[in-house]
Parts: structure tokens; C-alpha cells; sequence
């Protein structure tokens, strides 16, 4: 099979969907990887390390759509994108359709097949290829969320850790899945105070007895969100349903209820976000205020550290890139329960029930 390695083009966007490793294994696999030129570039990759592996070069987007069958990204297509594709390509990359009707309706007008990273899942219940970069965005929204409280940001002017004599910052996390428990890992060693809330006692329970008692625990109800909201300098959102948007846990009023100079860092914000005054900005400005809150909310933060997030994406992602070169789409989702759970669009259908579920009666295409 043709695969096809674009460069990135989202603000500030410096991963890249295939390692040297990578295209070197599909090569020896019999495959063709077309890199386009510069791809690796803001991860630290040069054009010679791809060719060295076996890759062929293409100077322009364009040239890498034309050829390849498999396309492979790390973000959804932006609107300078759509006309890229065609109905016969397969779109191998995170998606977060239930977020955006705008790439949903495009996606489903080209007609072609777009698997997405997030809504794989194991019978067990694991993303694996969401897991990776969850783990990077938990431990990056405690960095930016201290970063932002800094008083230059419009913070409240708080040390997270705190100083002997003066108390540390109230962390507060909502969610409890890999992004909620990264967070509370570097929090923590930070010296912050840190409450956690979840819907799954059992998800709390483990998180308890990992953390050995230096976490709060709270279930996740209206007045508990509420109440944590309140007394938080720092929220971190970390909320999922695979496939589907956020919902919103957090609400206008407990924002409005917050201290001023708090900050929200909300993860969620590339499934929609799970809190209510959420929208989506960007790593150029990547901040702004409501309510006298600040906010947060990237939705590519792991491009922040595009060395560590490209080989930990790509270290996940490679053994299904070479299922589907390998075995086509069709054998290869009857072979592999948690890739066919990754089938969002195909021909013209939303074809994921959460993501179809999301856009019910929003779409003309159901």
C-alpha cells in the first residue's frame, strides 16, 4: 500500500504521524511511505533520517494526497485540507468529529473512510492510542494550569507547591480516567493540594490506594462539582466519552462562583470541553478570561512537546498503520474488534453510534 505522511498544518502543531522507526518497519513490510518534506522537522526529524528508513520525499502536500491510499496525521483535516482528500483514501488520525460539524459534514461530502485514533478500544475498556497522548496532556495541564496562575497571566499569583508557612495551591480534577490520574501524579509532586472527582467509585478507590491516601476523593455529583469548583485555584477538566462531546460538568454559575484569578486548563476541549464557558484556543493564544477566570483550553497540547509526543504516539499507533497496509481496511477491522471501533465515517455514513448519537438530526447525512 501508498501511505501518505503530511506535514501538520495546526496552529502550532509540531508532531508528526510517522517516526523514522516507523517508516523504516513499513518499508521493510513492502509498503511505499511518501514524507512530506519538513514533516519531521518540528519534532526533531530531518528529511535525510526519513530517507534513510526508506521513505520517499514529496515537496508538497498535494503530491503526498495524489499518491497514497492511507493517509496517516496526527490532527483532523482543517478546511485547507478538505480538498485534499479524496473518496478512496483512508484517514488514519485523531478525529474528534462530535466536536466539529463543519469537518463531520466535509468528511461525510468526500466519502471516505476516516478511522480515528480516539474511539479505538480494547475489550477491556482501554484507548490505547488515546492513551499516550492523555498521559502527556494530564501532566502538561498542571504546567500550563501553574504557568497561567502566575500573576502575569492574570492568575492569582500562586505557587503551586506552596512555601513552608504558606499554604499550597487547591487543585481540583475533574475526571479520573489517564488524563485525570496524570494530572494528579505531577500535582502532587508539586506539592499542591489535590481533590479528584469521578463517577467511578472504583476509579476513585484505585486512585486511593495508588496515591496512599494523598489525594481527596470526592463523587461526582452537581453540588460536589460545584462545591470543588469553588475552592479551587487550579480545574483541570478530564472528562470522556469516547467518541461522543464532553459533557458539561462544570457549569456557567460554578464558574462564576470561582475565585477570581483561578484558571481552568480543560483537556476536554477537543471533544467539546466539560466545562460551560469553555472554547477552543490555541498554542499562539492559548489563554483568555471569563468571569474573572482564566481559561485554558488547546486542544492539541501535547504539541507543546512534539519530541516526547510523536515517539510516544507513533510507538502505539504503527502496529494498526501496518494492519491496514497490510490487511485493507475490510479484513482488517473483521480481524481487530478495537480497530473496527475505531470506524467513525465510510462512504458518505457516520458509522461510530456515539459520534452518530452526537449529531443526530443535526446532519443531513444520517
Amino acid at each position: 500500500m501508498i501511505i501518505g505522511i503530511p506535514t501538520e498544518i495546526k496552529d502550532g502543531e509540531n508532531r508528526v504521524a510517522a517516526t523514522p522507526a516507523g517508516v523504516y518497519t513499513l518499508s521493510r513490510e513492502g509498503h511505499t511511505v511518501i514524507v512530506q518534506s519538513g514533516a519531521g522537522a518540528g519534532s526533531g526529524i530531518s528529511d535525510a533520517e526519513y530517507r534513510a528508513a526508506g521513505a520517499r520525499l514529496a515537496r508538497r502536500a498535494a503530491d503526498v494526497y495524489r499518491e497514497a491510499e492511507l493517509i496517516v496525521k496526527v490532527k483532523e483535516p482543517l478546511e485547507a485540507e478538505y480538498d485534499l482528500l479524496r473518496t478512496h483514501h483512508v484517514l488514519f488520525t485523531y478525529l474528534h468529529m462530535a466536536s466539529s460539524s463543519e469537518l463531520t459534514r466535509a468528511l461525510l461530502d468526500i466519502g471516505l473512510t476516516g478511522i480515528a485514533y480516539e474511539t479505538i478500544q480494547t475489550p477491556d475498556g482501554r484507548l490505547p492510542l488515546l492513551m499516550p497522548m492523555s498521559e502527556v496532556a494530564g501532566k502538561l495541564a498542571v504546567q500550563f494550569g501553574a504557568w497561567c496562575l502566575e500573576k502575569h497571566q492574570g492568575g492569582r499569583g500562586i505557587l503551586l507547591g506552596g512555601v513552608p508557612g504558606v499554604p499550597p495551591a487547591e487543585v481540583v480534577i475533574i475526571g479520573c480516567g489517564s488524563v485525570g490520574i496524570s494530572a494528579a501524579k505531577i500535582a502532587i509532586g508539586m506539592g499542591a493540594h489535590v481533590t479528584v472527582v469521578d463517577i467511578n467509585h472504583d476509579r476513585l478507590k484505585y486512585l486511593d490506594d495508588v496515591m496512599h491516601g494523598n489525594v481527596t476523593t470526592l463523587y461526582s455529583n452537581p453540588y460536589n462539582v460545584a462545591r470543588a469548583a469553588a475552592w479551587a485555584d487550579l480545574l483541570i477538566g478530564a472528562v470522556l466519552i469516547p467518541g461522543a462531546r464532553a459533557p458539561k460538568v462544570v457549569t456557567t454559575e460554578a464558574v462564576k462562583a470561582m475565585k477570581p484569578g483561578a484558571v481552568i486548563v480543560d483537556v476536554a476541549v477537543d471533544q467539546g470541553g466539560c466545562v460551560a464557558t469553555i472554547r477552543p484556543t490555541s498554542h499562539s493564544q492559548p489563554i483568555y478570561v471569563k468571569y474573572g477566570v482564566v481559561h485554558y483550553a488547546v486542544p492539541n497540547m501535547p504539541a507543546a512537546v512534539p519530541r516526547t509526543s510523536t515517539f510516544a504516539l507513533t510507538n502505539a499507533t504503527l502496529p494498526y498503520v501496518s494492519r491496514l497496509a497490510r490487511l485493507g481496511v475490510d479484513r482488517a477491522v473483521a480481524e481487530d474488534p478495537a480497530l473496527a471501533l475505531g470506524l467513525n465515517v465510510r462512504g458518505g455514513q457516520i458509522v461510530h453510534p456515539a459520534v452518530r448519537a452526537s449529531f443526530r438530526g443535526r446532519l443531513g447525512h444520517e
